[in-house]
């Protein structure tokens, strides 16, 4: 079973803006008792005056290129007064800025779940209400690296099966489209979609569990009301043990490679033979863990350990990706805004040979829409994402080149 740790990242997650008012003033008052905030600060935020204080959790609601922030980006507060705010980002960065140039904050403690989709944190507590239903429930149930807990009152759910029966039930397109990429994989999938959150609520909630949402924290004598998942108990044991020997293949090379050697014959037929393996239990699953570790590297060192859970679950994600286009374009622009940033740091501060390193990994991003034209087109409704502007014309993998400088080199090079 995963630790807990003081430094984990947390969300509560929840249906209606009401409600994530009312659970951000509840877990604030809990860090205030607990000696965690410094002074408080008021600030006129653009949903009104909020005050805030150094340890607070805060959200960034807009996007904002020049400090590195979107909408739905979370951190901590180190500094706050009326007029400037010090927050250090969840992914580890520091972000200065006057409030009278960017207002649109607000206290990072919970978040509607439609607030939430394209988030990760390390715990997430959900907050099953009536109101929910199989797309709601999915991107609450998926936002998490290590845990969730899901709390539900007996007020709402008299028991299992009716929490399992609203949070798996479909809704119609123009409330299921609040939820991308959840409503296409839906749509595509239809009652498959509803049965896997079934599954996973299951999985999840004890049959007898007695559960109520009381407080964010909750005490030592209310976790036994509060149903848990710390890893996929559904997992076939051989399926575990095949993660855990791909990965600690791939830690063998990584071992040699740090050395600046090239991997051994062995190393390479011990992969080989664990991916294979892996696509033998499930078609693909060789490519979607490959994949998965490209995407989280820490990832190997915790399945090479035996502590499969996280990789198997971000296996699974990359399954959904792999067959799902929105899935994928989505991925395509937030890799492409995150290297992005990368490349015009890299110019800023005169660091040339990562910003054509990046350049590189971007123009290779590009290429790669040519084999899938599902993705490319769906990006034609994203440029302004793609920092491409609206009216551009022609392919989307052609419009990223030439905003990368790379279509017009390629032409004077085609010319001469």
């Amino acid at each position: 079973m995963t630790g807990r740790r003081a430094d984990d990242t947390r969300i509560i997650l929840t249906h209606t803006n009401d409600e994530v008012r009312d659970l951000n003033e509840a877990a604030r008052g809990r860090m205030r008792e607990a000696g965690a905030l410094g002074d408080d600060a008021t600030v006129k935020a653009e949903r009104g005056e909020r005050r805030f204080a150094s340890g607070d959790r805060i959200m960034f609601l807009r996007n904002e290129r020049s400090l590195g922030v979107k909408n739905g980006t979370l951190g901590t507060i180190e500094q706050a007064s009326p007029q400037r705010m010090a927050v250090r980002t969840d992914d580890g960065r520091s972000v200065a800025f006057d409030t009278k140039d960017y207002s649109h904050i607000d206290h990072g403690y919970a978040a509607t779940i439609h607030k939430a989709q394209g988030m990760t944190v390390d715990r997430a507590h959900v907050l099953a209400t009536p109101g929910m239903d199989s797309h709601s429930a999915y991107v609450a149930l998926s936002r998490h690296r290590d845990s969730v807990d899901l709390h539900y009152g007996r007020d709402d759910f008299a028991d299992q099966s009716k929490l399992v029966r609203t949070l798996s039930r479909e809704r119609g397109k123009d409330m299921a489209s609040d939820y991308e990429p959840a409503r296409d994989f839906a749509e595509r999938r239809g009652i498959t979609f509803r049965e896997r959150v079934a599954e996973i609520v299951r999985r999840i909630v004890p049959e007898k569990a007695r559960s109520i949402f009381a407080n964010f924290r909750p005490a030592p004598e209310a976790q036994r009301d509060i149903a848990t998942e710390q890893k996929p108990k559904a997992d076939p044991l051989n399926m575990q043990r095949n993660v855990e020997r791909y990965a600690r293949a791939i830690e063998d090379i990584g071992r040699t490679q740090a050395k600046g050697l090239n991997a051994m014959p062995h190393q390479i037929a011990a992969r080989d033979k664990a991916h294979t393996a892996l696509n033998n239990l499930k078609a693909n699953a060789g490519r979607d863990l490959a994949s998965a570790f490209r995407q989280e590297p820490e990832l190997v060192g915790q399945a090479a350990s035996g502590r499969t859970a996280n990789a198997i679950r971000a296996m699974q994600l990359e399954a959904e990706i792999r067959t799902n286009p929105q899935m994928r374009a989505d991925r395509f622009v937030s890799d492409w805004q995150r290297l992005n940033h990368q490349r015009e740091l890299s110019f800023r501060t005169g660091d040339y040979r990562r910003a054509d390193a990046t350049t590189a990994s971007m123009g290779a991003m590009a290429k790669g829409l040519e084999r899938d034209p599902q993705v490319d087109s769906l990006l034609r409704n994203r440029k302004v994402e793609l920092g491409i502007h609206a009216s551009a014309t022609g392919g989307i993998a052609r419009q990223l080149n030439d905003y990368l400088g790379l279509g017009r080199a390629r032409d004077l090079g085609i010319s001469m």
